[in-house]
């Protein structure tokens, strides 16, 4: 797992999931209360109200990306980025500033005001807009959208979501976002459910994820909740499995509350890292109730080097800052204990197999004199076997 840095803030495996909050500063928004169009009164909510309440990060955006508002054009969004910008040095408060857009040119304006995060809602749709956050080393989130910057997230299949990500492929420092909600007509709610049940099946691109599904109607549909109002339930209930599913930011409306509901999920979930990545020295990483439609997305995103889909993933891990030699020890006993190893364009590996064999490739390694590795696959089997 890739650990992405927003001015200085750890996001990937082995951290605390992160809440970001929204911070509309456009009248066209489906929840008016993270509405503030004035920067004044908007720097005043983020010290006073989302800050305190456990704001992470602060997601602003110059219009929305709601389908059922028309599209602005890149100058409206230069011409409200102008008035907004000066945001950035009006705050006292230590807080990572991220910015909504699908320009480039709005992206490398927000960068020179000091923003910290390009949230790009249309996926590399702006042919430039890669090259911008490349240039200025700036993390980026990529939403899964056609190659369109009138369409943010008109995805209709979890194929088609995984398409659109691997399309024009990623930064260093990218963050992806499946793209939750009723982008265009055709997708429905059955859609979403589908690619919610199905969260874990990103993990295969081995990059943080965020999720933005706080007050969506698909979930306040589920509860016969159909007003937006009414959806907070829905919602925090949504981001607990999406911690347990592999999230590592919630985008949300509800700060105060989600900061809570992450808190104890963090807690009390599934204790998935040995150690964060950004630590020295090898990591690995738990992944949970593998499916073998996810250790297929996993294949088509690296190269298989022992084992198959067929031989299953009872248990599975990524491993993280192996040395060649280790590397060499490992494929060795995988190729012959079923053990699947998949190398990931990362450099990270994934490796799943059943318990049994598991342990014997540790003790393998662990004779080869690769010790340290051997002790933290070690320390995750012995939560599992």
């Amino acid at each position: 797992m890739r650990t992405v840095e927003i001015d200085g803030l750890p996001v990937g495996d082995g951290h605390p999931t992160r809440v970001m909050s929204v911070l509309n500063m456009s009248s066209n928004s489906g929840y008016k209360p993270s509405v503030y169009l004035d920067p004044a009164e908007a720097a005043e909510a983020i010290e006073e109200n989302l800050v305190p309440a456990g704001a992470d990060i602060i997601d602003v955006g110059l219009q929305s990306a709601n389908p059922k508002y028309e599209s602005k054009p890149v100058e409206m969004e230069k011409d409200r980025l102008e008035e907004v910008g000066p945001l950035v040095d009006e705050l006292d408060a230590d807080v990572p500033l991220s910015l909504e857009t699908r320009y480039a040119e709005v992206a490398e304006e927000a960068i020179g005001y000091g923003f910290d995060l390009i949230n790009d809602v249309c996926g590399f749709a702006d042919p430039d807009m890669k090259g911008v956050v490349e240039d200025h080393d700036m993390p980026v989130v990529k939403m899964a959208s056609p190659p369109d910057l009138a369409s943010p997230g008109a995805l209709k299949t979890i194929d088609d979501i995984f398409e659109a990500l691997q399309r024009d492929g990623f930064t260093d420092r990218t963050i992806i976002d499946p793209a939750f909600g009723g982008w265009y007509d055709g997708k429905e709610f059955e859609d979403n459910w589908e690619m919610f049940r199905r969260l874990r099946e990103f993990r295969a691109f081995d990059r943080p994820m965020l999720t933005a599904t706080n007050r969506e109607d698909f979930l306040g549909d589920l509860a016969d909740q159909p007003e937006t109002e009414n959806q907070l339930a829905v919602s925090l209930a949504a981001a607990t499995m999406e911690v347990e599913r592999g999230a590592h930011i919630i985008r949300t409306h509800d700060t105060r509350e989600t900061h809570d509901v992450v808190k104890v999920a963090d807690a009390l979930g599934d204790e998935r890292t040995t150690r964060p990545e950004t630590d020295s020295g090898p990591t690995v990483a738990e992944l949970t109730d593998v499916t073998l439609r996810e250790v297929a997305r996993h294949q088509a995103l690296g190269e298989t080097v022992a084992g198959g889909t067929d031989d299953g993933a009872t248990l599975t891990f990524l491993l993280g800052g192996v040395t060649d030699d280790a590397r060499a020890s490992l494929r060795t006993v995988a190729e012959v204990t079923d053990v699947v190893m998949v190398e990931k364009d990362g450099g990270s590996l994934y490796v799943g197999g059943s318990g049994a064999a598991l342990k014997v490739v540790t003790d393998s390694l662990a004779e080869d004199g690769h010790r340290e590795l051997a002790g933290e696959l070690r320390a995750s089997l012995s939560r599992r076997v």
